[in-house]
């Protein structure tokens, strides 16, 4: 596979550019086409897919996982209330800890867990209860206890995590899957990101495609609601026929390529015109794949009742039609940002995702799909093993919260070429900051890459003289974490 699809200084065709000068090869295009979505392509004819920037494309080696959801807690879920217990932290509660580490803001005591852990499975790995249902799958998951990030604060973490960058316009890691692998269901978005009530902090950087074409950038749906044509606005035209709609289409479609005859290689024109069609295209299949009422009794009760329910079934109905890349954020804002009534919030929101999470692992599992989907957890940091002091205009004025914590939290991965039931690295016994087998955020993407097929090294785009790739001049590969 070449190290670039489509880049703008490499000598390479826009579709439109393609398709203007290639006077006689619709025919041929047009097949080419059937067989790519039939997936008759071999991988050396795979070369004329740059005509069509969504085919699906064969990565760079063989790989252990072809489609990712990504579940995000958004706003920094605390891992010594979650996956990493401290029984220090307990017996030290209320007693100064033996750090100088500094916090974003001012933090006293060690702050014990006011939830229970307790061991599940057969590796026998503690949970607490606040993922209790979650914790019946964890022979399926692999926990990371000792990752971490470079700042404490939202927006750089969260570019971080998301771009594999905390200070530039970086794409996200849903762009860089899409741009490596394509799409096998042309029509629906191949990279969706579903946020209930609205955006959460840094809005749509998190989804960016930055310097790869737009048509890689992640498409966003409002899951709060559950009418279609609020969920996906103007997904029905109810004032011409499908068949005048298609007319439309075609007139824009000639205005376009005369706009482009000028304006030669204008990405932004080239990425309007394929939202256009992949939005055609949308009115004939979104609506069902968004209608969960189409879902047996038995599964809707699996997932439960609410908004996260509902957005974790609708994920496993995209996967299971094509769609390359699902990214589900808890909420507007940042919930998980608990720095007062842990217990409370916490409690709040593990309840709302924990039997989600634990229905979507069953039913991926028992529909043969879990082995090659990954699944991953986490939010952008972890949070205190101190409690948060009262701070003016800065909390509540309680101590029963923590802060942010970005030297050591703990995400997890299941399904998709991970080992199940196991723990890797550690943080210290009180839970301030990775000391065993460190995972920064670069080897997160470097191993996500690898389990799709991808070499991180070599995996680029060239973009103002320059090759860029997501973990930049970083990341190393977890093999230890890969089965």
């Amino acid at each position: 596979m070449p190290p670039h699809y489509f880049g703008n200084e490499i000598g390479t065709l826009t579709r439109r550019e393609a398709l203007r000068r290639a006077g006689t090869g619709f025919g041929a295009l047009a097949l080419s086409a059937l067989f790519a979505e039939e997936g008759m392509l071999a991988p050396a004819a795979r070369a004329a897919e740059s005509l069509t920037p969504l085919a699906p494309r064969a990565p760079q080696f063989a790989p252990k996982a072809k489609r990712v959801i990504h579940l995000f807690m958004n706003g920094g879920p605390s891992h010594v209330d979650t996956f990493d217990p401290k029984p220090a932290l307990t017996k030290q509660s209320g007693k100064a800890l033996p750090s100088l580490l500094p916090t974003e803001r001012k933090t006293g005591a060690a702050f014990a867990s006011p939830f229970k852990f307790r061991k599940y499975g057969q590796s026998g790995i503690e949970v607490s209860d606040l993922f209790a249902r979650t914790a019946a799958h964890i022979d399926d998951i692999c926990v990371i206890r000792s990752m971490h990030a470079d700042v404490p604060n939202h927006e750089p973490s969260l570019m971080l995590m998301n771009c594999g960058d905390a200070r530039q316009a970086r794409p996200s890691v849903g762009a860089w899957v899409l741009y490596g692998l394509g799409s096998e269901n042309q029509n629906l978005p191949g990279y969706l990101v579903m946020c209930p009530g609205g955006y959460p902090i840094a809005e749509s950087q998190n989804w960016q495609s930055a310097f790869l074409p737009g048509v890689f950038q992640g498409t966003y749906i409002d899951s709060q609601h559950t009418d279609i044509e609020k969920l996906i606005r103007h997904i029905k035209n109810r004032h011409v026929s499908h068949h005048a709609q298609h007319a439309q289409l075609e007139l824009l479609q000639e205005l376009n390529r005369e706009h482009m005859e000028r304006r030669q290689r204008e990405a932004d024109l080239e990425a309007r015109i394929q939202s256009f069609e992949l939005a055609f295209r949308m009115q004939t299949e979104a609506g069902d794949a968004f209608d969960v009422s189409q879902e047996p009794e038995s599964i809707r009760a699996m997932y439960g009742p609410g908004v996260q329910a509902r957005q974790t079934l609708i994920a496993r109905r995209l996967l299971e039609r094509g769609v390359r890349y699902v990214q589900l954020w808890h909420g507007e804002g940042q919930p998980w940002d608990s720095h007062d009534d842990i217990a409370v919030q916490h409690a709040n929101l593990a309840k709302q995702c924990d039997q989600p999470i634990a229905a979507l692992l069953q039913d991926l599992k028992q529909r043969g799909m879990l082995d090659d989907t990954l699944v991953i957890w986490g939010g952008e940091f972890g949070r205190t093993p101190t409690v948060e002091l009262p701070t003016a205009g800065a909390n509540q004025g309680k101590m029963n919260g923590r802060d942010h914590n970005h030297y050591g939290f703990t995400m997890w991965m299941a399904g998709g070429g991970v080992k199940g039931g196991h723990i890797h690295g550690a943080t210290d016994e009180f839970g301030f900051q990775a000391v065993e087998n460190k995972v920064h955020v670069h080897d997160l993407h470097a191993t996500i890459l690898r389990l799709l097929g991808f070499d991180h090294e070599t995996f680029t785009y060239r973009y103002a003289g320059r090759d860029f790739r997501l973990t930049d001049v970083h990341g190393k590969v977890i093999n230890d974490i890969i089965a």
